[in-house]
């Protein structure tokens, strides 16, 4: 290991990116991460305002950039997505699955369309974009696939149990996928997020960040920009000899 080999570990120079839910939040901050290791990055989200502005400011910080509104819940998303990344950069080397319905119904008013809802974008629209993306993935050196999870997986997680299952399936696919794409060279791994100081936390409540990093051992939320470490980790040739892990960041809240 040399200082030239070791710097290539999280060179993303000449790789093209993929990342949904890349507008605000983990998504934003790993897609600023892509756009300053030199990757061409795609975002994905619902609002086009939000994409077009995110596209300009990954543009500004000397990327080739692109962004497309679109919704993970709608069957023909993962096609288009992939089809508009392919048209401008020539193929897919990383995708990072972080969108997510954050949809939080206790038990007892839970509904059909709640559960229908949240599985269509934050299990189904993963798996199909996966999907959309294996016949590049595999022409890639370089092919990653990060499913955003969550330590909500491994928890109690009272109030929010359909999102937790959802979460907890995203670590089950991720293994099973890890094991059918190793033999086209494409790793699949995960990352579990503890709280994360984000607009989707945020809008549970003012307090909702510090009370729910009240029981991690370093008793606070994460900033963004401390998923981007172990996000570009999974994504790049640092991990090289990784797949089918999940990767739990939580500030020691559950001892995986």
């Amino acid at each position: 290991m040399d200082s030239r080999k070791l710097a290539s570990l999280i060179d993303f120079s000449g790789r093209t990116a993929l990342v949904t839910g890349g507008t605000r939040g983990i998504g934003r901050a790993v897609a600023e991460g892509l756009a300053a290791g030199g990757a061409n990055v795609v975002v994905a989200s619902r609002k086009a305002d939000a994409c077009a502005e995110t596209e300009s400011h990954l543009e500004s910080m000397g990327a080739s950039a692109l962004g497309i509104a679109a919704n993970m819940g709608h069957p023909d998303t993962a096609e288009r997505l992939v089809s508009a990344t392919v048209t401008r950069f020539g193929g897919i080397d990383i995708l990072i699955n972080d969108a997510a319905n954050p949809l939080a119904q206790a038990v007892g008013s839970q509904t059909p369309a709640g559960w229908q809802k949240s599985f269509q974008v934050n299990l189904l629209g993963a798996a199909m974009l996966t999907q959309a993306a294996v016949p590049y993935l595999e022409k890639s050196n370089h092919a990653s696939v990060v499913n955003v999870s969550s330590v909500g997986a491994f928890l109690f997680a009272g109030g929010v149990s359909i999102y937790a299952a959802m979460k907890a399936a995203i670590l089950s696919m991720t293994r099973s996928f890890a094991a059918e794409l190793a033999p086209k060279g494409i790793r699949v791994n995960a990352l579990a997020p503890g709280t994360v100081d984000t607009d989707m936390v945020r809008n549970v409540g003012p307090d909702a960040a510090q009370s729910r990093s009240a029981g991690s051992l370093m008793r606070r939320a994460a900033h963004p920009d401390e998923m981007v470490g172990p996000l570009l980790f999974l994504a790049g040739d640092a991990s090289s000899y990784m797949t089918g892990q999940v990767l739990v960041v939580d500030g020691g809240m559950h001892p995986h």
